[in-house]
């Protein structure tokens, strides 16, 4: 095994944890605006969705760091970014405001680019440098 193969998943893994740790952090940082931007785009019981989201993005960013159950993990959190962007960042929706419109599609996009960056690790494992690979779980079983 390579070098590059032995530490890219690990490097992946610290970039996606790191994206979603902090922007869990930045989120309850700004409860209020986030709170009022949730429900200027209709999302019902904005505080219990955002408490929700902010656990969700520091468990499965810690998930992905320690590589510990990192397929659950990222497979909870590609769902999460899914969701998310369709609800929070539907550009199609927005058709009066051409930077606004371009913005949330800058976002949308990014999301998805990194919603298939967590379906990587769904399929592939969390590599060798993982909790999940010294417990025999980091590998595809069959």
């Amino acid at each position: 095994m390579s070098f590059s193969e032995l530490i890219s998943p690990l490097v992946g893994r610290l970039v996606l944890a790191w994206f979603f740790i902090s922007a869990s952090l930045a989120l309850g940082a700004h409860w209020s605006s986030t709170i009022a931007l949730m429900t200027f785009k209709g999302m019902p019981a904005p505080a219990v969705l955002l408490a929700g989201a902010i656990v969700l993005m520091i468990l499965g960013g810690i998930s992905l760091a320690l590589g510990f159950h990192a397929r659950v993990g990222a497979l909870l959190l590609f769902a999460f970014t899914i969701i998310a962007s369709v609800m929070m960042h539907a550009y199609w929706k927005i058709d009066n405001n051409a930077i606004a419109r371009a913005d949330d599609y800058e976002i949308f996009v990014r999301n998805i680019a990194i919603a298939g960056g967590l379906l990587l690790i769904v399929g592939m494992g969390a590599g060798p440098f993982s909790i999940d690979n010294q417990m025999g779980g980091g590998k595809k079983k069959g």
